[in-house]
């Protein structure tokens, strides 16, 4: 099916999913699904649509196979970007900033094509979503980076009541000002639980090891920049979105101070993140 990103007939019904202040109204003709969207993103939507937006149109289909398409793939066709998963179809126009997305009822594909359209947002702007767990501490936010199994959930639990949670699985990283700040997203990892929706300037990047006890030492910027870049979520084949994605790890752990997180799962790691 597909179609083009004509909106002319619009939709009764819409969700405004906001994260990093980047508004995304997500149109559909669904009244259960809406409220499913005001449910799964509760604390990150807006009450209506402002007139900067990003429109999305979401078409539902039955459940099953949408195409015959294993793993994710993300490709660019005469200007527009197509995203394409077993369980969804979706395509978006930049210079439009608008789009269509077709999948069935459920939260998960909508979740996947969001986190997909925030790479393309994020890239020329110098940002980036990356797989981590991020955290503020007195006006100061602190990310917990590592593949699955490194932890990022395991330090979320250990959190002490004054740290505020952005995420514990993907974390959405801006340039603002001199520096670099972090921002609540409603992506979800094994907590089960959004982040809460404020934002801070990065104090450190943590690279996460569990180990025999807790032992916090400076990266080298390089040795850095090449753990960052494995875990910055990026979809298309597109050779100027990996430049300037490249460019900007580069330029984070430049300015920002990168330290290997040694710890055993016990509260007292908090003790290191100051």
């Amino acid at each position: 099916m597909g179609g083009s990103v004509n909106l002319a007939a619009p939709s009764p019904f819409h969700v405004v999913v906001e994260v990093g202040g980047v508004p995304v109204c997500l149109l559909n003709h669904d009244l259960a699904f809406s409220r499913m969207l005001e449910e799964r993103y509760a604390g990150f939507t807006k009450p209506a649509c402002p007139a900067e937006a990003l429109e999305l149109e979401v078409r539902l289909a039955p459940p099953g196979r949408i195409i015959q398409q294993d793993g994710v793939r993300v490709s660019r066709h005469s200007g527009r970007w197509r995203f394409e998963r077993n369980d969804f179809e979706a395509e978006w126009d930049p210079d439009l900033r608008r789009g269509w997305a077709r999948h069935s009822a459920n939260p998960y594909s909508i979740d996947s094509i969001l986190r997909i359209l925030h790479t393309f947002l994020l890239a020329p702007q110098g940002g980036f979503l990356v797989h981590s767990a991020s955290a503020v501490r007195d006006g100061r936010a602190f990310l917990f980076c590592g593949l699955s199994g490194a932890g990022k959930t395991t330090i979320s639990r250990l959190a002490p009541p004054d740290v505020t949670l952005l995420t514990d699985e993907v974390s959405y990283v801006r340039p603002q000002g001199q520096g670099y700040w972090a921002f609540g997203t409603p992506f979800a990892g094994e907590l089960g639980s959004l982040g809460v929706n404020v934002s801070a300037p990065i104090s450190t990047l943590f690279l996460l090891a569990q180990g025999a006890e807790n032992r916090c030492e400076p990266v080298p910027a390089a040795e850095a920049a090449r753990a960052l870049l494995r875990n910055i979520l990026f979809f298309a084949e597109d050779t100027e979105l990996a430049r300037l994605v490249f460019q900007s790890a580069c330029e984070f752990v430049c300015r920002v101070p990168v330290h290997r997180l040694t710890f055993v799962p016990h509260p007292s790691v908090w003790e290191l993140i100051v």
